[in-house]
């Protein structure tokens, strides 16, 4: 996915799967956010940041902008959960806290799903921390600031 977007990635038997979310995630239960599957990634990419040049996989400018860890919220495998297309857990971010689920809406070659922010005492109608807090959480830089 070329244009600008936030990588959501959850490790899942030794790999980052992947999804891209153009509005990046939301913490108000409301908020439906479209989340196009992309290809597995390394464990090496979870801390990749800087200008990746022209013709390389992500072309861009990339910030790990939350990073953490989570934890399944079924009894289910995350890679049964995966295959059925519904993930549900919990996130333990910098900022990005509680529950969560992915849900597969399309599959196929565009396999998009959607993620939801669970009610629960981390959900904020209020608050758009894609806005309020753009800088990554290891750098402390903004996507403006990279050359």
């Amino acid at each position: 996915m070329r244009s600008d977007h936030y990588d959501f990635r959850l490790e899942i038997n030794g790999v980052l799967v992947s999804w891209a979310i153009p509005k990046g995630p939301s913490v108000n239960p409301h908020d439906a956010r479209m989340a196009r599957r992309t290809e597995d990634h390394p464990l090496e990419y979870e801390n990749v940041e800087g200008v990746i040049p022209d013709g390389a996989d992500g072309t861009g400018r990339v910030i790990v902008w939350d990073r953490g860890t989570y934890a399944n919220r079924t009894e289910h495998e995350m890679s049964t959960c995966l295959g059925r297309g519904h993930l549900s857990f919990r996130l333990h971010g910098e900022k990005l806290h509680g529950g969560y689920a992915l849900t597969r809406i399309r599959a196929g070659d565009d396999e998009t799903w959607l993620l939801m922010k669970r009610r629960d005492d981390d959900a904020d109608t209020a608050r758009t921390p894609v806005q309020s807090e753009p800088a990554s959480v290891l750098s402390g830089r903004t996507l403006d600031e990279l050359s």
